[in-house]
């Protein structure tokens, strides 16, 4: 997942929450989500801090925007034993930015119930 950053932010690195068990890096002048090596991911780490960076997106202080595949929300989806019903929602060829993160949590929120 690609992080956008705002215009009046120069960087943001590292962890947001440890709970997640990923973090963001910097490769050049663009931002990403990484899997962090030296903690232990929850089965919905991925997932929780895909929702948690597209949440800061709407005040565009830090994060302006995220664009991130379809197959990678799959994957989190998967991992967070979604059931399938839920992962047919998912258009793995598409690109997803932070709105359709939070219009795709809404979608899913029945499925929670489901688990």
């Amino acid at each position: 997942m690609e992080i956008i950053l705002s215009k009046d932010c120069r960087s943001f690195t590292g962890t947001i929450s440890r709970s997640h068990g990923y973090c963001i890096r910097r490769v050049g002048n663009r931002f990403f989500s990484k899997r962090n090596t030296n903690a232990p991911v929850t089965p919905d780490g991925h997932w929780r801090f895909i929702l948690a960076i597209a949440h800061l997106a709407p005040s565009n202080l830090v994060v302006a925007d995220i664009r991130i595949r379809g197959t990678e929300i799959f994957d989190a989806l998967y991992e967070a034993d979604y059931p399938f019903s839920a992962l047919d929602i998912v258009e793995t060829g598409a690109v997803y930015n932070a709105t359709d993160i939070l219009k795709l949590e809404k979608r899913l929120t029945p499925f929670l119930s489901a688990k």
